[in-house]
């Protein structure tokens, strides 16, 4: 039998964000999830892009405002302003753009305060041809294009979303290693309230803060790098020779956590000698999730 990794005794730290839902319909699933990848592109980190965003899931017809197929996804921010300015950007780049889409708000919000303009901004593209209609206390924007029109919700809601959860796979060999993290990615995509917003979920770049070049916020996390050890202080043990991040994102708390749990069981596959996390000490956000305290799964 192979022996269970080693999980060490520290928590991933992550930090406050905004966050919304987006529902993107189209005529088959096909142009829907083309359209969610390209609103979704260069939306890894908030390091260098406007936003974090990733596919939540994807939607049956009978899941849709408008009963066709769709995706959900989701999109972080810092705050409501630079969420409002990365989302109706995309949209309007990226799901506009592609033939027969429509896109809802795939959630609500009470107070005007805590809702972000989509529609409400890319109505001007109509140039005065644009008309609303209003649906019980929604408003609908629908704007002429060349294949018909591009129906676009005029607001959707916010909440307090969580990003930067996070576990280090480390492991004997760069094969093994990704065979585990893939696994976990695939454990966590089946869960709702999160996403994975690197590339097919998995980070070999892991950050730190700060570099010895003035102009860069953040550079690699040299002490994770398998190639560096004996030139620099390193946080690798024996045998230990590849490391993998998965990064994620959620709607909460109990989101984030049972993300962190389903990934870090998934990824307990032969060739994973150890499951860290990593953090700043505490002092970078305010949510701690201790590996050894993560909801247990049946």
């Amino acid at each position: 039998m192979n022996a269970l990794p080693k999980i060490d005794d520290t928590f991933a730290e992550a930090f406050p964000m905004k966050a919304t839902r987006l529902i993107i319909t189209a005529i088959d699933a096909e142009l829907a999830k083309i359209a969610a990848q390209e609103f979704c592109g260069n939306a890894s980190s908030v390091i260098g892009c406007d936003a974090e965003a990733g596919i939540e899931r994807g939607l049956a017809a009978d899941q849709t405002p408008d009963g066709r197929p769709g995706v959900s996804v989701l999109a972080f921010a810092f705050n409501r302003k630079s969420l409002e300015k990365a989302v109706a950007s995309r949209i309007g780049q990226n799901v506009l753009t592609c033939p027969t889409t429509a896109c809802y708000a795939g959630m609500t919000s009470e107070s005007k305060e805590d809702r972000i303009k989509i529609g409400a901004q890319l109505r001007f593209f109509g140039d005065g041809y644009q008309f609303s209609k209003k649906l019980a206390d929604r408003r609908f924007w629908r704007i002429p294009v060349m294949d018909g029109e591009f129906v676009c919700e005029d607001v959707t809601g916010t909440v307090k979303g969580i990003g930067g959860g996070n576990l280090l796979v480390c492991g004997r060999s760069q094969i093994e290693t990704l065979a585990a993290v893939r696994a976990a990615v695939a454990a966590i995509q089946s869960l709702d309230d999160v996403i994975l917003p690197f590339p097919a979920g998995i980070v070999r770049s892991g950050s730190k803060v700060g570099s010895k070049y003035d102009k860069l916020p953040a550079s690699t996390s040299h002490t994770w790098c398998p190639t560096l050890i004996g030139q620099c202080d390193s946080d690798l043990e024996a045998g230990e020779r590849a490391v993998y991040e998965i990064v994620i994102d959620g709607l909460s708390e109990q989101a984030v956590a049972m993300a962190m749990a389903v990934g870090l069981r998934a990824a307990s596959l032969p060739g994973v000698l150890r499951i860290s996390a990593g953090n700043y000490g505490g002092k970078l956000g305010p949510h701690h999730f201790h590996l050894h305290r993560l909801p247990t799964i049946d």
